[in-house]
């Protein structure tokens, strides 16, 4: 019975076929009576049924010629038994290129045509139920990506509101918080600045004590002639002194360090001189002069005659040796003297040095300010325990605040109609070609570095969905990349495709400075039910 049926449609359909002028489709059959006058379908002129395909346009709108290459408007139906039926252009009737794939719009003698619809329809069939199942795979993990990200969308609500009120009451407990911390620092403030303030004064005696004693030996240095004045003379020899840089100490530039005087005594030099040439002051060595270095003869005086001593005898030597009739050193003796002066060279260099060590810790030590007293120690105390608990509610309130703001962005973010991109957020995926490796963060990034190893270039930051109007998730934009060498910010066009797992499958740079991913997703995945399982007439 059933065989019968199908017997029977078949030949209905082959009837009716060949009632169809050639190059009408069915949608269209009703309009084409043979022996009946035809009227144009769009312009409305009517024609005699001898008219149509006779090989000449007579309708402006061309569909008096459907199955020739009269009209340049007019079009051409593909029968295309076992695959499916399409529509060409007039001009494409007859051109010597089989366009149908059953031959049917080369229907002239010069033209044999293969009908290859049915190996063409099979492939295709394949293809769709291919496809139908990668969607329908793909539909089951995006099921899952729905349900997980409305999940997570109504917990990030809900911890939202949460913290929200939260917040409120911890910014109430840091406040008193800091009311107290304010009380307790007042106190602890003003005994520490008292104490510091008693320990500057300490050390300004010290210093000033260390100053007046330095002073006497500067004085002592400057006072050559040792005659207990420092005069204009003596500050010659001191080329830090030289004001103008001349290389010369002048008579006006030494007065004028001697405060215009042209001698002071020791007071004076330590409370007017002194504190002025403090930080400039060099000892003749210092400035690689011998300390004995003869003064200018304006200084030079006679040395007094040393004083003999007349219970020392003294010893005249005599060609044979010493007065003493002692025996002469060998050079032996006298490498051992030489042996001696210099292990006590070093010694005395190693004790020199010690000696400075321990000066310095001892200076260190001396400047370390002592220990609050017992009092401003407690105060100190309090304070910082009244500091620890308001540090403390101070941070609570800005994790409570950053957790905020990572909720509100999280939530502001378009995830799709069902929230099935939401599962992409806080991943990366990477394609490798020859020379780059690409990265794709779904609503953050897309980057790209050398694959030989280098810094990352920035392709763009997530900026909006991107597909067209109807089906806006189709595309994704990422925006205000890295600028180019002398052109506009990079940006990345992202095409998503249906599949069954998320994988960034291709990248390329089709204009200067603009990029274009490839990513395949499950959350793309449509409802096996929204999936056409054969392709519908392609109309022009």
């Amino acid at each position: 019975m059933f065989s019968k049926l199908l017997l029977l449609i078949a030949v209905t359909c082959a009837v009716k076929a060949s009632e169809r002028p050639r190059g009408v489709s069915p949608t269209r059959a009703g309009s084409y009576q043979s022996g009946k006058d035809f009227t144009c379908l769009d312009s409305g002129e009517t024609i005699p049924w001898q008219f149509v395909n006779d090989d000449y346009c007579d309708c402006k709108d061309g569909t008096d010629e459907p199955g020739t290459s009269a009209c340049i408007n007019g079009v051409f139906f593909c029968e295309n038994r076992g695959h499916r039926g399409i529509y060409l252009t007039s001009s494409r009737v007859n051109d010597g290129i089989c366009d149908c794939c059953d031959g049917s719009d080369e229907f002239e003698e010069r033209i044999k045509c293969v009908n290859q619809c049915d190996e063409i329809g099979r492939q295709e069939r394949e293809e769709r139920e291919k496809f139908r199942l990668l969607q329908e795979q793909g539909y089951k993990v995006k099921q899952e990506y729905m349900q997980q990200g409305k999940r997570t969308k109504d917990e990030k609500r809900s911890r939202l509101s949460e913290l929200e009120k939260q917040v409120t009451d911890l910014k109430s407990a840091r406040d008193e918080l800091q009311r107290k911390k304010d009380d307790a620092e007042g106190p602890e403030k003003e005994a520490k600045e008292k104490h510091e303030k008693a320990w500057e004064e300490l050390k300004a005696e010290r210093q000033a004590l260390k100053d007046r004693e330095k002073a006497v030996g500067v004085f002592a240095e400057l006072d050559i002639n040792n005659d207990n004045v420092v005069d204009f003379v003596e500050m010659l020899r001191h080329s830090e002194f030289d004001i103008d840089s001349d290389g010369s100490v002048s008579v006006e530039e030494a007065k004028e360090y001697l405060d215009d005087n042209e001698e002071v005594e020791l007071e004076t030099f330590q409370n007017k001189i002194y504190p002025n040439i403090k930080d400039i002051y060099k000892s003749l060595t210092e400035n690689g002069q011998a300390p004995d270095q003869p003064l200018p003869d304006e200084m030079a005086t006679p040395p007094p005659p040393p004083e003999e001593d007349a219970s020392v005898p003294r010893t005249v030597p005599t060609p044979d040796g010493p007065a003493d009739g002692s025996d002469i050193d060998d050079d032996d003796d006298e490498e051992d003297d030489y042996d001696k002066e210099d292990d006590e060279d070093e010694e005395e260099e190693e004790r020199g040095e010690e000696a400075k060590t321990e000066q310095k810790k001892e200076e260190e030590q001396e400047d370390q300010m002592p220990p609050y007293d017992a009092e401003t120690q407690k105060l100190i105390e309090l304070a910082d325990a009244v500091r620890s608990e308001y540090n403390e509610a101070d941070t609570k309130v800005r994790d409570a605040e950053n957790e905020i703001n990572g909720l509100k962005k999280y939530l502001e973010v378009d995830y799709g109609p069902n929230e099935e991109y939401s599962s992409l957020r806080g991943q990366c995926f990477e394609y490798t070609d020859r020379e780059y490796t690409y990265k794709l963060c779904p609503f953050d990034k897309a980057v790209q570095r050398p694959k030989s190893g280098g810094m990352e270039t920035s392709l763009g930051t997530w900026g909006h969905w991107y597909g067209p109007e109807e089906d806006k998730y189709d595309a994704m934009k990422y925006e205000n990349g890295q600028s180019c060498w002398n052109g506009p910010s990079r940006s990345c066009h992202v095409n998503l495709h249906c599949g069954t797992e998320n994988k960034l499958t291709g990248a390329s740079e089709p204009s200067r400075c603009e990029y274009q991913f490839e990513f395949t997703t499950p959350a793309r995945c449509k409802h096996p039910q929204d999936v056409p399982t054969a392709h519908p007439h392609e109309e022009l």
